[in-house]
């Protein structure tokens, strides 16, 4: 019989003090009496990411913008195997209320170097190697395909005009717990209603104008590829923490103009209705590449 697994989250969560000095949040867990990075059980329909961050602002008072997934940590609990996504975090303004002395009894800043001899478990320094492979200061870009609409051949009307599926409009209500963390300032769409269907709960919910581009749009892509790819540039120069949400023929192109044809054949599969790829850029480079899955129905 398969052993149980205890699914749980983290991250690595940072701040820059200059341009030379990073330093990093460690935990000691009174429980435990160790020192470790901020994580905790996934709850019941919770998405992993979303623990990751509820998790850093209960066990160190910080709100944060995540960055980079990590790695993914696996140890034995008792029968159960622990299994943990980390992901890199950066601290916002100043610590915010209480925190629970019986689950986090002191917090310490540290270098990245003072780290690796304070962390209690060879786990955690793992977590911080891949911490420094990616580094910090990254931007992200999520490039999100629609949600389930109704099927082509289900649909009279102009194709541009297809609507979600009820699957869909249930996908775009559950939309925002996967990227709140992410920070995102901007939500870019196709002109096509599938597309602002997905990301306007979203939208409402963060308070911001929803911007459309016919370029995104399969239609517009057909004549013109360049011009997906151009305003997608564009977002990236920006610096904005943005999301797109277009097609699958559309984005697929893009990501490969960013990472290269035959990196892009590594990404195993496409994206499913609701999926997207997050591209973590730095100076205009693509640094990491994270799949999310769509919410779950």
């Amino acid at each position: 019989m398969d052993n149980h697994v205890i699914k749980a989250a983290g991250a690595v969560l940072w701040r820059r003090l200059s341009d030379e000095l990073v330093q990093v949040a460690l935990i000691h867990r009174p429980r435990y009496h160790d020192w470790s990075f901020p994580k905790g059980k996934v709850e019941p329909g919770e998405p992993e990411i979303s623990c990751a961050h509820r998790e850093v602002f209960e066990e160190t008072g910080f709100e944060s913008i995540f960055g980079p997934e990590l790695c993914t940590v696996e140890y034995l609990v008792g029968a159960s195997t622990k299994s943990v996504r980390y992901w890199s975090a950066e601290a916002i303004g100043e610590a915010k209320g209480p925190l629970d002395p019986n689950e986090v009894d002191q917090i310490i800043w540290v270098t990245v170097a003072d780290a690796y001899d304070k962390l209690t478990r060879e786990g955690d320094k793992e977590v911080l190697k891949n911490f420094e492979k990616f580094g910090t200061d990254t931007t992200p870009l999520v490039l999100l395909r629609h949600g389930k609409a109704i099927a082509r051949e289900e649909w009279e009307g102009d194709d541009g005009d297809r609507p979600l599926a009820q699957l869909g409009q249930i996908q775009s209500m559950r939309m925002l717990a996967k990227y709140f963390p992410f920070g995102i300032t901007e939500i870019h769409t196709s002109d096509a209603v599938r597309c602002y269907e997905t990301v306007s709960p979203m939208a409402r919910s963060l308070k911001l104008d929803m911007i459309y581009w016919t370029e995104l749009s399969e239609y517009a892509f057909e004549k013109d590829k360049k011009a997906a790819i151009n305003v997608v540039q564009d977002i990236i120069e920006s610096e904005a923490h943005a999301i797109v949400c277009g097609h699958n023929p559309v984005i697929p192109a893009i990501v490969a103009k960013y990472i290269g044809k035959k990196n892009i054949k590594q990404l195993d599969h496409g994206l499913l209705p609701g999926e997207s790829w997050i591209l973590h850029h730095r100076d205009g480079e693509v640094v990491a590449i994270d799949w999310m899955k769509a919410p779950d129905a």
